[in-house]
């Protein structure tokens, strides 16, 4: 199992994930995303805005997407 936090995710917190694949932790990521878009946490919606505007771009988000996947299957299991 490998750790990610929300912050090395694109994210606003460091809130952990632990996941097998990097689907799992992703999805993880997503479901808690959507949780602080609801309570409105200001520093969430900051940090969504920027990836939205990352996915305006769909190779710039391609390449952010893999770079991910690599940090993840170049971490460690804990």
């Amino acid at each position: 199992m490998k750790m990610m936090t929300c912050r090395q995710l694109g994210g606003a917190c460091d809130q952990e994930f632990h996941a097998d694949s990097f689907e799992e932790i992703a999805e993880m990521s997503k479901n808690h995303g959507m949780e602080m878009f609801q309570q409105g946490d200001a520093a969430h919606l900051k940090a969504m805005d920027e990836m939205k505007a990352l996915m305006a771009k769909p190779d710039a988000m391609k390449e952010w997407f893999e770079s991910k996947r690599k940090e993840f299957d170049a971490l460690t299991e804990v």
